[in-house]
């Protein structure tokens, strides 16, 4: 045979389920998008079509709905974690499975003060504003002994209006940027960390607990650092997480400099005070890198648009 087949595998992706949980009259929403990818014994029906080896991917999107209400949505990962170990002990032909998940927040809509009494909205709990700012993600992978579990975020939007420079920078004929010593720094955070659980005899994080301490972490790093470049800020957002997070031994960020351009408004007769600024959302620079614990491996990959 002149070719042979490599890696493989197959799910279900994109899984859209969100779980109500009615505690009396006070509502609470998990919304997930859950991706599911199966490997294993799977040559066959590569080779041939049979599909004696195949768990339909329809079966496990029913999975992914049925899981929801059986085990409820503890977290993201909690979830993630009983769908893996599912597919692999379950399925003989399937030795590892992985499992890709984004979470939308939601936050509560308070009642308002004027007239409550009238229209019992004091007693509303169960309506909802979709929250626009991150998106919560989870990688869960097991191949039916070791764990491992990436969670972090995406477009997590964040400026700092100053305490922000950059100069000293390399130059040649071709720079033109001006050195800074007063600048906005804006990033679109996308942040994935690793935990150091890999096993069931391990005591397992809490889940919940773990990430908004780390995005608590993630952002006061960000305010707290007066910035000479963001490349200082990532190591300083990093280094916060896993001084402060005993649990998670990897972290990788991408983040794109957001420029934002003061305005030349001479020829107005008007001086620019470092006030007006052009907000440029394209072309940006883009700094990525990861921070690991001392004596740690990386694991997560660089190409962030693997995970």
């Amino acid at each position: 045979m002149p070719t042979i087949l490599g890696q493989n595998q197959y799910g279900k992706a994109e899984n859209r389920v969100v779980r109500i949980t009615r505690d009396g009259d006070t509502h609470h929403i998990k919304d997930l998008n859950v991706s599911v990818a199966l490997s294993g014994e799977m040559d066959d029906v590569h080779y041939s079509g049979s599909n004696a080896h195949v768990l339909p991917t329809d079966t496990t999107k029913n999975t992914v709905f049925a899981f929801a209400k059986e085990h409820g949505i503890e977290s993201a990962e909690q979830f993630g974690i009983h769908l893996a170990r599912h597919f692999v002990t379950s399925q003989e032909p399937i030795k590892s499975a992985r499992i890709r998940i984004e979470e939308y927040a939601w936050d509560r809509i308070a009642a308002s003060e004027a007239n409550s009494r009238f229209i019992g909205a004091d007693e509303v709990k169960h309506s909802f504003v979709r929250r626009n700012q991150e998106i919560r993600t989870a990688q869960i992978t097991f191949d039916g002994e070791k764990w491992q579990v990436v969670s972090g975020l995406r477009d997590l939007t964040v400026m700092n209006s100053t305490n922000s420079e950059f100069w000293g920078y390399v130059k040649d004929k071709y720079t033109t940027l001006k050195e800074a010593y007063d600048r906005i720094l804006a990033t679109d955070v996308s942040a994935r960390w690793r935990y150091n659980w890999t096993s069931d005899e391990q005591r397992m994080p809490n889940w919940e607990k773990s990430y908004e301490q780390a995005r608590k972490h993630m952002l006061h790093a960000f305010a707290e650092t007066y910035s000479l470049s963001l490349q200082q800020t990532l190591y300083q957002m990093g280094s916060r997480i896993i001084d402060n997070r005993s649990e998670i031994d990897e972290i990788r960020f991408s983040l794109p400099n957001n420029h934002h351009f003061l305005v030349d408004l001479e020829p107005f007769g008007l001086k620019n005070d470092n006030e007006v600024y052009f907000a440029a959302d394209r072309p940006y620079g883009l700094i990525e890198g990861t921070v690991l614990r001392d004596g740690v491996e990386p694991q997560i990959p660089v190409d962030m648009t693997n995970l």
